[in-house]
């Protein structure tokens, strides 16, 4: 079924039908089962990608783009903790399965990290989806007539800078990547530190890439991660939880006005303060992925790798300390 939704199209598709194959499976004969190892390998896998994805252009630009991304961040932590706690007043769900719901990003991870934190991963995929959908099918086409209209529209033509992507893929660079980031995910499980598995491994793998250059993941491995973390949360559904589906209407509306508003305002706000074109600066708003926006800009016209720089940072930091900072908002609110 995944498989099927990825040729489709649909975004996060590899997940998404995994997802709604084994969900199907378990509440029609109850037999879905996915071990905890199963969640622990696409978060190990999941991180390596991530790792695999940084060049040391990334950090050589990253001291230019410091400012930036700070303000990028802040604004997204501020986002995600004011479109948790209205999600959590007006639906059931409990506080760290609202602010969960709200972060920007990314479909593969946070639900898996959420059921970890003891966050209902349904309704968190669910909502990451939903995101996916806006961040992909609707805020660039919606950014790109903006940036042309005349309160946008900039009377000088701003440099930007082209991103030097490097590629090794060989098995052998396969098999030392991924056994560096099993060994080393393997560690962060042991530490029950939340999304440690990821972080270790995603750690581990930046550190090989750079050092070496010979880091190698094929996409087929994201794949196959995504159909894991989509088979695991499958498996834990049960037919009252898709009852409680009726209750996402109120709280999606409010997460993409709060990703739209964001957007436009951190956009604005990026572009008069760092001189960013606006284009691009209210694309590293939008609650999208690297990869996808790497694909998008380029469909749009926007060669400048700083987005991509930017959506990377972004993407690190979600998984890795967004989830730490709302254990502690929840620890705090109790």
């Amino acid at each position: 079924m995944g498989y099927i939704f990825y040729k489709l199209k649909i975004p996060g598709g590899m997940m998404v039908g995994s997802i709604v194959a084994v969900s199907i499976l378990n509440i029609t004969t109850g037999m879905a089962y996915m071990p905890t190892f199963g969640k622990t390998m696409a978060q190990i896998i999941a991180g390596a990608f991530i790792g695999v994805g940084i060049e040391r252009s990334d950090l050589e630009r990253l001291k230019l783009i410091f400012k930036p991304a700070i303000t990028l961040l802040t604004g997204m932590l501020i986002l995600n903790i004011v479109s948790g706690f209205l999600i959590y007043f007006t639906s059931p769900m409990d506080l760290i399965t609202s602010l969960m719901c709200a972060i920007p990003g990314g479909i593969s991870d946070i639900p898996i990290i959420a059921d970890e934190m003891g966050a209902d991963s349904s309704k968190v995929a669910a909502m990451q989806f939903i995101r996916l959908v806006f961040g992909i099918g609707i805020f660039p086409t919606m950014i790109e007539k903006l940036s042309k209209s005349k309160f946008f529209k900039d009377d000088e033509e701003l440099e930007v800078y082209k991103r030097a992507a490097t590629s090794s893929n060989s098995f052998k660079n396969f098999s030392v990547t991924i056994l560096v980031a099993t060994v080393f995910g393997a560690l962060g499980k042991l530490s029950d530190i939340p999304s440690a598995a990821l972080v270790f491994s995603m750690v581990s793998i930046i550190v090989l890439k750079l050092s070496t250059g010979k880091a190698s993941m094929p996409r087929l491995m994201r794949r196959f991660a995504q159909a894991l973390s989509g088979a695991y949360i499958g498996s834990s559904i049960e037919y009252s939880e898709i009852v409680e589906m009726r209750y996402l209407f109120i709280p999606a509306i409010l997460l993409i006005l709060g990703y739209l508003i964001t957007c436009i305002f951190l956009g604005s706000l990026l572009h008069k303060k760092y001189r960013m074109p606006i284009d691009e600066s209210m694309l590293a708003s939008t609650p999208a992925g690297a990869a996808d926006m790497a694909l998008i800009s380029a469909d749009i016209g926007i060669e400048s790798a700083d987005l991509i720089v930017l959506q990377i940072i972004r993407m690190i930091t979600v998984v890795s300390i967004f989830p730490q900072l709302i254990r502690l908002i929840v620890s705090i609110a109790e």
